[in-house]
């Protein structure tokens, strides 16, 4: 299929993350883009300003033209009125990862793979890149604070930076001159049935990796590495080719130093607090300077970095009250993203709302789960985002909070958590909400609340 050709597409699920990056994608290009979501969202309304024109009801009858390609997410049933419409039609219709790599196949990819860690270390190097006159494009899982877009569009890169997303073993589409892995603890265990298989899996991603290229991975993971390209590590506080050391805080900020090739980079400052940001800042660091960045632009760069939202998204900060809004949805992510918080805020008592997403990974993890949210002091739990899933029999969460340690803990519905009623006895000190079902579109009201319960 050649895809300069084509003058109509439609998503299925264009307002997902990575979906409306398709879309803007193909707007830019000048296509004429259509596209179905279930809900209105701040994304599809961003869309529909930029020029997309969506529906928000799965029937047929809403349709106003005959697209030439169909792009379908794993989250759109296989039930659905227009996918099957679409099918009946003989339209081309593809997943999501298929156009992704066919557009990236033209370019330099640089695929971030990974079960944690895609869409930070995505959108620093896509920064640092940019701010660094690097040409790149960029399509990320985050809407970039510095951009206000989950797409970076230049049209002079040959670059592209893209989240290689393991789900459904999408990344295999991909053929990057750079491959770069931060993490393989288990997940998606519907797709993999065990972790020496989503490891396998890690590795024939990293062995597509195109000749002349090369492969970055976190020391210590095991993976099969390819003999065509060569290899280098990151880490923090040991010693790997790129490394960071010396991590400490001032003033919520985080400096470190960076290691590489017998050279020191001192004093790196940085905006977010925790281990696993100052790691993900290395790994998206290494490749930057890899591609010829200087240490002064990388400097400059990560100084600069104004984040990524619903990743420690600061909502509120005063001295009365913190409001954090995080995406951490796997227990490691939690465990992360509550330790810096506690590490950042020491002394003051920290509630998190956390809505399980899907409920075959709150099945397979739960005890990890328990673990990771029994580090909260005070715990509000909502009910299972199913995305793409049917309820599993038993798997609620009444059952997950029978796990959790602690003595503050209680269900909340999510619509309770608009309005004032969870909110009025003022005993908050530092609130979260973690997760990445649709708790993320609350934000703005929790925050108007909190407003106006605490008089801020």
């Amino acid at each position: 299929m050649n895809l300069t050709s084509l003058n109509k597409v439609f998503l299925l699920g264009i307002g997902g993350i990575g979906m409306s990056a398709l879309a803007r994608y193909f707007i830019l290009e000048g296509k004429e883009v259509w596209g179905y979501d279930r809900n209105y969202s701040r994304i599809t309304n961003d869309l529909e300003e930029e020029g997309a024109k969506i529906i928000y009801k799965d029937e047929i009858e809403l349709l106003k033209i005959t697209p030439d390609l169909v792009i379908r997410t794993p989250a759109v049933p296989s039930d659905s009125i227009l996918l099957n419409h679409f099918i009946k039609s003989e339209i081309v219709v593809k997943k999501r990862a298929e156009i992704l790599g066919m557009i990236t196949r033209e370019m330099n990819a640089i695929g971030i793979a990974g079960t944690h860690g895609k869409t930070s270390i995505s959108t620093i190097l896509a920064h640092i890149l940019t701010y660094s006159h690097k040409h790149c494009n960029a399509f990320l899982g985050g809407i970039s604070k510095n951009y206000n877009t989950n797409f970076l569009h230049d049209p002079l890169a040959n670059l592209a930076v893209v989240e290689a997303d393991e789900f459904d073993r999408s990344f295999h589409q991909l053929v990057p001159l750079i491959s770069f892995v931060s993490a393989i603890d288990a997940d998606h265990l519907d797709i993999y049935n065990t972790g020496d298989e989503l490891a396998k899996a890690y590795s024939i991603f990293i062995n597509k990796t195109k000749p002349g290229g090369a492969v970055f991975i976190k020391k210590g993971l095991e993976l099969e590495l390819p003999a065509h390209v060569p290899t280098y590590t990151y880490a923090v506080d040991e010693a790997a080719d790129y490394f960071a050391t010396n991590l400490h805080y001032d003033h919520g900020k985080t400096y470190f130093n960076l290691n590489f090739q017998k050279q020191r980079i001192e004093e790196l400052e940085f905006s977010f607090p925790g281990r696993h940001n100052v790691e993900n800042a290395t790994g998206a660091s290494a490749i930057a300077l890899y591609l010829g960045v200087t240490p002064p632009q990388l400097r400059n760069s990560l100084q600069s970095f104004l984040g990524i939202e619903r990743r420690f998204n600061l909502v509120i900060n005063t001295s009365n009250l913190v409001y954090i809004d995080d995406y951490a949805h796997h227990p490691q992510e939690l465990r992360a993203v509550i330790g810096s918080t506690k590490e950042l805020f020491k002394g003051k008592k920290i509630t998190g709302i956390f809505q399980p997403h899907l409920y075959s990974r709150t099945r397979d993890f739960a005890d990890e789960f328990a673990e990771a949210l029994s580090m909260l002091d005070e715990l509000w739990l909502m009910d299972i985002y199913p995305a793409r899933e049917k309820p599993i029999e038993g798997i609620d969460s009444q059952w997950l909070i029978d796990k959790v340690v602690i003595k503050n803990k209680k269900l909340v519905k999510k619509e309770d958590l608009i309005g004032q009623a969870l909110f009025k006895n003022k005993n908050l000190h530092v609130l979260m909400t973690l997760g990445a079902g649709d708790v993320g579109e609350l934000v703005n009201s929790i925050k108007k609340t909190l407003v106006e319960v605490y008089e801020l």
